[in-house]
């Protein structure tokens, strides 16, 4: 092939000359006998052998199909369009796409979508792993994420949206719901939130949630992130709204509630009673990870009375040679339990598990020895960290870790009662919280005793026959019961 500068001047579609300021953007000329031709792309963004095996040998053959349309018919690749908008080629070749144009017509461009699509493969959750559930996670390509999808929801009333978002980052944003099921009034409330975000780039599922919240004050999350297909597909069959990034592991669930965020797919994959017993203890180990601190710090700094006589000597001999109030050492060990998961965090796998283990214990051990604080609070702080970590969302886990400062500052000031003017506080906000226009705290607040059997329990699944009412879904029953004809009564053993 020969440049472009060594056969015309200049170019007469503008986005081309503008893209070849760019030096992995290829714009070049060449014949096909009698005919010139001209192919543009981003080496960066196509894929090369697709380029060598099914388009140029049929590109070089021009002058027997001298017209686009004769070419497209006879290129082995699908979606290919011919288009004199400006926008839409370089919106195309931007997405990895091969700009074809012949010297009878420059103002028409054949584009030919070979875009490379390198990712990772796709592998276990990391971040909600689990025992006896599915062992796939998203992925950072959409296409992929979508055909792990549609594996498991094989429907044709699964219906897919793409929308553009980002003025620079151009990111596709796909809107997933299962239609004549899906709330008419959800579909077009996220649909029509994410018409109208103005922002330079989104660059995440995560970034995106934040613009698409009811309310931006708030440290709960309104809008559930996973990065586990089953989950996904669970929330659609009730009729909620998945929401995709291309380019990141996470899909965001609308509309959701508080009580979701404490239960697992696992929780369906065992016997009901062992289901709700964990439900119910990740639900009180929340309460205890908020609240153990704080009580802590009120006792000893008001209620002195509550506490028994036998447990009276441990504490006074394990305050004995700590010279702080309770409030100081209380804040001492909860920063330094943040400092460590931080740090923990930011640190490759096998060093982060060492920092947190070996740093926890020599910390916590150093600072009783030294009389900084006192080993019972340092028990009471371990335990509420441990706690936290029960929370199958990483977003309400970092909620719950958060929670624990006001409370301690409110139980310094006014004890027990600052404690209690702190929880009527947090539970009015959350009353105020609303998810995609449906209330947060339900089925507590409003009170709907159907939903309350399905979100605070894990019911047998005969029983589970309805679909959430806050979702407002167009078909409510999940399966009808058909009777089985001469059905006998089971027996344990058999003579």
């Amino acid at each position: 092939m020969r440049k472009k500068n060594q056969e015309q001047t200049k170019d007469p579609n503008p986005v081309f000359e503008t893209l070849s300021h760019s030096s992995d953007f290829i714009n070049e000329l060449s014949r096909s006998e009698e005919y010139l031709y001209s192919i543009s792309y981003f080496r960066s963004l196509i894929n090369g052998n697709l380029l060598h095996e099914q388009v140029l040998p049929f590109v070089k053959q021009l002058h027997q199909t001298p017209t686009l349309e004769g070419l497209k018919e006879i290129i082995p690749i699908e979606q290919v369009i011919i288009t004199s908008d400006t926008q839409k080629i370089e919106e195309a070749l931007h997405r990895g796409s091969i700009a074809v144009r012949i010297e009878t017509d420059w103002g028409k461009t054949l584009l030919l979508p070979i875009d490379e699509k390198k990712g990772r493969q796709v592998s276990t959750p990391d971040i909600e792993f689990g025992i006896i559930s599915a062992q796939e996670a998203f992925v950072e390509l959409l296409d992929t994420n979508l055909n792990l999808l549609r594996r498991r929801l094989p429907t044709p009333n699964l219906k897919v949206v793409e929308k553009t978002v980002g003025t620079v980052s151009q990111t596709k944003v796909a809107v997933i719901y299962i239609d004549k099921l899906a709330s008419p009034q959800n579909i077009n409330t996220v649909i029509q939130r994410i018409e109208d975000i103005d922002y330079d780039q989104i660059l995440d599922a995560n970034y995106l949630a934040q613009i698409l919240y009811d309310v931006s004050n708030t440290i709960f999350p309104l809008l559930l992130n996973t990065e586990r297909p089953d989950r996904v597909s669970s929330g659609l069959s009730e009729g909620k709204i998945a929401i995709m990034v291309d380019g990141s592991p996470h899909t965001l669930l609308a509309p959701t509630i508080l009580l979701e965020y404490f239960t697992t797919m696992e929780d369906y994959n065992m016997s009901w009673i062992s289901a709700t017993i964990l439900r119910l203890l990740r639900i009180f180990a929340v309460i205890f990870s908020i609240f153990a601190t704080p009580l802590y710090v009120a006792v000893l700094t008001f209620h002195y009375e509550l506490i028994p006589k036998d447990l009276l000597e441990t504490i006074v001999a394990s305050r004995n040679l700590v010279p702080f109030p309770p409030i100081v050492e209380a804040l001492f060990l909860e920063t330094s339990i943040e400092l460590l998961r931080e740090a923990g965090s930011r640190l490759p796998a096998k060093v982060g598990q060492t920092l947190g283990i070996v740093g926890g214990i020599v910390i916590g051990q150093a600072a009783v020895s030294a009389g900084l604080t006192s080993n019972i609070l340092l028990i009471m702080v371990a335990l509420s960290a441990l706690a936290s970590f029960v929370t199958p969302i990483y977003k309400m886990g970092n909620a719950i870790r958060l929670l624990r400062f006001p409370f301690l500052f409110a139980a310094q000031v006014w004890g027990a009662l600052g404690i209690a003017v702190m929880g009527c506080f947090l539970l009015t906000h959350l009353m105020k919280l609303t998810s995609i226009g449906q209330p947060y705290l339900e089925p507590i607040y409003p009170f709907r005793l159907a939903d309350l059997k399905g979100s605070l329990f894990r019911p047998q699944l005969r029983f589970l026959n309805k679909r959430p009412t806050n979702l407002h879904p167009q078909n409510q029953t999940i399966h009808r019961s058909k009777p089985k004809q001469g059905r006998k009564g089971k027996n344990d053993f058999y003579e």
